[in-house]
């Protein structure tokens, strides 16, 4: 079905009843074993979705105690979403039986290598005369909150502000759990396979017009109407960040995509010059995908210093050294503390085996003073005296459990740190939570994440992946800048 533009309010009234569907078909589920379709059922039920839910069977009369209906144009009212886990060949038949009683359908099914393109080209056909949207085919589902549903077990159905538009259904999921471990929430997520209908430009416009949604993320594979995905990009110009992965930018990349979903995703100078003119944030592997939205989510744009001084504060002189080399290459340079800082460090008294220039390297020996508070004393007087462009807090968590026996050492030294969020304001504050594996000190690496991911506060296993992600942040503000999109 061709896709058009349409002006803002229409895109999303186009689009509700996909993300705040009131019945949703499922077709596909079995009465008699476990199929795709019932245990998307169940997900359904478990994510307290409160529209109608309405299986679809040729002879059950009940599917996981849900009254069933024999196709989907003998449903008495229109269904907005329809899910649709049958083999390539039973999809067709079903979307054929519509009768004008559904808004959208997503197809999980792939067509085969020999006839999958004409086998697209009659759903097509089917989507155009039935009047309905088609989502797919060759993906896993859509995840919207603000509908109270999802397609992945055990992902919280919580809304946030994060839209993604995704060409694989099994890195969507990934997006999902991964995002949701380090904090991220959306607004929704769509994943679209082989986009034969729906299109990510169209998944693009909407969350541009979405209150909801402030950050963008889309993985890309094949962009079938660029030129409209340019004009959405031009006329945006940053005002929402817009993070891109995009899958087949080289040789043998597009070889993969083309065998996935039969994509390809285009030239690599393209794309940069297009992130160069609108702002786009362009990552290279879903590690730098999500940092970006990170950032993107929690930190607020400022006016970037032309050599931006970066303050590192942490238990480890070797990461640390390491650390201001990878500054270094990515352009940045280490903060210079001012004498009023210098003074405020001197009166603090710290123990001996502590640094307080830049980089701050503080023991755990020391950082468990004043039960990990001496942690906020420092960061306070960094921030409001020598004012950095960003800190980045490194914790080597596996020297620092050495002092568990402290009196709530670890969690005063947490809360410490997250009390500079409360302060930062244009000052970034990155936090790298360093572990040794062991189950543990994951353990705290996953309950610190955690609090920091509620906070704001962005965090990494390590810290050139920080680097790397504030220096695309960094290039993402001078645009603004240039563009005159930055105030204050």
């Amino acid at each position: 079905m061709a896709a058009r533009e349409l002006d803002g309010s229409a895109i999303l009234g186009a689009f509700d009843p996909l993300f705040a569907p009131k019945s949703i078909a499922v077709v596909g589920a079995s009465a008699t074993s476990v199929s795709a379709g019932n245990r998307f059922i169940r997900v359904l039920k478990a994510s307290k979705y409160d529209g109608r839910i309405v299986p679809v069977h040729p002879t059950a009369r009940e599917i996981e105690g849900l009254p069933a209906i024999s196709e989907l144009g003998s449903a008495v009212q229109t269904i907005d979403y329809a899910y649709l886990t049958v083999p390539a060949r039973q999809a067709e038949e079903v979307l054929s039986n519509v009768r004008g009683t559904l808004r959208f359908a997503q197809v999980m099914a792939s067509g085969n290598i020999d006839a999958g393109h004409e086998w697209e080209q009659r759903l097509q056909d089917l989507a155009r005369k039935g009047g309905f949207r088609l989502i797919g085919p060759n993906c896993m589902g859509t995840h919207s909150p603000r509908g109270r549903f999802t397609f992945v077990e055990d992902v919280a159905v919580e809304l946030g502000h994060v839209g993604i538009a995704c060409q694989s259904g099994g890195l969507g999921m990934d997006v999902l759990r991964r995002g949701q471990n380090l904090g991220l929430r959306f607004s929704g997520l769509v994943t679209l396979g082989n986009s034969i209908d729906v299109q990510p430009s169209d998944l693009f416009e909407f969350y541009l017009n979405d209150p909801c949604t402030k950050v963008i993320g889309l993985y890309i594979e094949d962009v079938k109407d660029g030129r409209r995905f340019q004009t959405l990009a031009r006329r945006n110009a940053g005002r929402k960040p817009v993070v891109i992965l995009i899958g087949g930018l080289t040789s043998s990349g597009r070889k993969a995509a083309a065998s996935h979903t039969g994509a390809m995703g285009g030239a690599a100078e393209a794309w940069h010059a297009l992130a160069r003119q609108t702002g786009l944030i362009l990552t290279r592997n879903l590690d730098e995908f999500l940092d970006s939205l990170q950032l993107c989510l929690w930190l607020v744009p400022s006016h970037a210093p032309e050599a931006a001084g970066i303050t590192l504060f942490g238990n480890g002189g070797g990461t640390s050294v390491l650390a201001t080399d990878a500054l270094d290459r990515a352009g940045f340079q280490l903060a210079q503390p001012s004498p009023k800082a210098l003074r405020e460090f001197e009166e603090i008294q710290l123990p001996p085996g502590a640094s307080l220039g830049n980089p701050i390297d503080i023991p755990a020996s020391v950082l468990k003073e004043e039960s990990g508070r001496i942690a906020r004393r420092i960061l306070e007087i960094n921030r409001s005296s020598t004012k950095p462009y960003a800190t980045i807090v490194h914790l080597n968590l596996s020297v620092i459990a050495g002092y568990r026996h402290v009196p709530n050492f670890l969690e005063d030294l947490m809360a410490s740190i997250m009390a500079q969020t409360e302060t930062a304001g244009l000052q970034h504050e990155l936090l790298v939570l360093r572990s040794d594996g062991s189950a543990e000190v994951d353990g705290w690496r996953r309950k610190f994440r955690e609090i920091a991911g509620r906070r704001g506060m962005p965090t990494f296993d390590e810290i050139q992946p920080a680097i790397q992600a504030l220096s695309d942040f960094n290039r993402y503000e001078r645009f603004l800048q240039r563009e005159r999109l930055l105030t204050g």
